[in-house]
């Protein structure tokens, strides 16, 4: 028995999106240009992801400068950037509710709730991560 194609699962990335078509060096330049855009909207337009720009701005390089296990300052470092990330994901969960409507509406809240409920979350892996670290070098 042959396997359907993407045609007939209804999955040819073509129809999707004029952007889908790329291929090759210009698909990751073009990847490159619109994360770039998408860290400029960000820090531009959310003040949360900016404050959390200046929190991993201090915090990375002082990750650097204790005297810590490199495995121990790789996790302090992946723990900052993932509350960036996640961040991230929250603003843009955040955008297309607010895209979707503006009027409240509960669904539109537990979206938006659970996506800050993630960022705290997030945060208090930085927490944890840097007190586990320090605890064990100090």
């Amino acid at each position: 028995m042959q396997e359907p194609s993407t045609n007939e699962l209804g999955l040819d990335p073509a129809n999707e999106s004029p952007f889908k078509g790329k291929t090759g060096l210009r698909r990751v330049w073009n990847a490159l240009n619109y994360s770039l855009a998408g860290l400029k909207a960000a820090y531009l337009c959310e003040d949360a992801f900016r404050q959390e720009v200046w929190l991993a701005v201090f915090l990375i390089p002082a990750a650097f400068l204790l005297p810590v296990p490199w495995l121990g300052r790789a996790m302090m470092i992946v723990s900052v950037l993932l509350v960036l990330v996640v961040e991230l994901l929250n603003s843009a969960i955040e955008a297309v509710v607010d895209r979707v409507s503006l009027e409240n509406h509960r669904l539109a809240k537990r979206a938006k709730d659970i996506g800050s409920a993630a960022v705290l979350i997030s945060l208090i892996v930085v927490l944890v991560v840097w007190i586990c670290v320090l605890v064990e070098v100090f």
